[in-house]
């Protein structure tokens, strides 16, 4: 599989937290302000997103997005949290929606929330846009970016040859207590890497043990648990670890706008290339402002602009390679093969078991 890409090497930290993040105003509406889907009602000109991303992408996208349609500036509030944390919250939210769109997410969660009736069919004009591969057969969420998932490393300390090349290197003995970890439960970006360590060595071996003992050797290596991509920046940052394993586009943009100290290494074996979706939430309370920004999205323009200035490879398929930025010109990736249906289904098991038998034991 050839995508676009280049090797980057400097490094940046953004602010990623798990609290309320304002653009232009305060938290979600209070339940019981509005009804659902189609129930007309106050506050028409208002949306409400769950994100992952990255501060960067959606400080960048909203003040365009209210430039497009001046009737949402202001009115549009911005929950930031991990992939895996949007899930939890839309489906205890079911009853009540309080998030119109979810900007974000595996499609191993999205899958999930579409079995569990938590999100309304994309629009037409949208899907049409996007290879099947890369959405929901029915609509119901749709790929806009491609995440690979690389070994990252700080820069100032390590040269690229001299930083872990493939995903056994980081069991090897010189990187004990070198490596820093982004929490994993909460994170869609490292319950993937970690469903794919365990998928990778059961397809070997035909056993999930197999593939727990590969995590029980990377515990036994790794330092720290960052609470929060935040602090993952600053502590590998400072040198407090050298290494962490993290998605290639948030690499970029800490290496490329924040000046900050990180290069990654594209693992020789192969690198899980997850497919980043969004999602209209069921029953939202501003469902035309969900679909509109949606639409926004996946225009050519602005998927050509996130590719340029955020490191973003988008899932449209009738972009021109020529329009392409320069960064991504060269990037050879080859894929993990993963059967993907498996890691939806087994994925939640998987991490429950590490979180409960593993992290923190040392390899125990």
């Amino acid at each position: 599989m050839r995508l676009w890409g280049k090797k980057a090497a400097a490094a940046l930290v953004v602010a990623g937290t798990l609290a309320l993040t304002a653009c232009g105003g305060g938290g979600p509406a209070p339940a019981g302000e509005q009804g659902g889907a189609g129930s007309g009602g106050g506050e028409e000109n208002k949306l409400v997103i769950y994100t992952a991303r990255d501060k960067a992408v959606f400080e960048y996208v909203i003040p365009k997005f209210e430039e497009k349609y001046p009737e949402y500036k202001g009115n549009v509030q911005v929950v930031n949290m991990g992939a895996q944390e949007i899930l939890e919250r839309v489906r205890a939210e079911k009853s009540n929606p309080q998030a119109d769109f979810w900007w974000g997410g595996t499609q191993q969660a999205l899958d999930l929330a579409a079995q569990e009736g938590l999100l309304a069919p994309a629009p037409e004009s949208v899907t049409a846009k996007v290879p099947a591969q890369y959405r929901h057969p029915e609509g119901l969420w749709v790929g806009e970016i491609l995440l690979p998932e690389v070994i990252m490393y700080n820069t100032d300390a390590l040269s690229p040859d001299q930083a872990p090349q493939d995903w056994d290197d980081l069991l090897k003995p010189e990187w004990k207590d070198k490596i820093i970890i982004r929490a994993v439960p909460a994170s869609g970006t490292m319950r993937t890497i970690y469903s794919a360590m365990i998928y990778r060595q059961y397809k070997e071996t035909g056993s999930v043990e197999a593939g727990y003992d590969w995590l029980r050797q990377l515990d036994a290596n790794t330092k720290e648990y960052a609470a929060d991509p935040t602090t993952l920046y600053l502590k590998l940052a400072r040198q407090e670890g050298l290494v962490s394993l993290w998605n290639l586009q948030d690499i970029l943009i800490q290496a490329e706008t924040k000046d900050m100290p990180f290069g990654y290494v594209m693992p020789k074996s192969g690198a899980p290339i997850l497919v980043d979706g969004v999602a209209i939430v069921k029953g939202a309370r501003h469902p035309e402002a969900a679909r509109k920004f949606m639409e926004f999205l996946f225009d050519e323009s602005l998927r050509l602009e996130l590719a340029s200035n955020l490191f973003q490879i988008p899932t449209l398929e009738d972009l021109d390679p020529a329009q392409m930025p320069e960064w991504l010109a060269g990037l050879e990736l080859k894929p993990m093969d993963l059967d993907w249906a498996m890691l939806a289904e087994k994925e939640q098991e998987w991490i429950q078991y590490w979180d409960q038998n593993i992290k923190g034991k040392g390899g125990q």
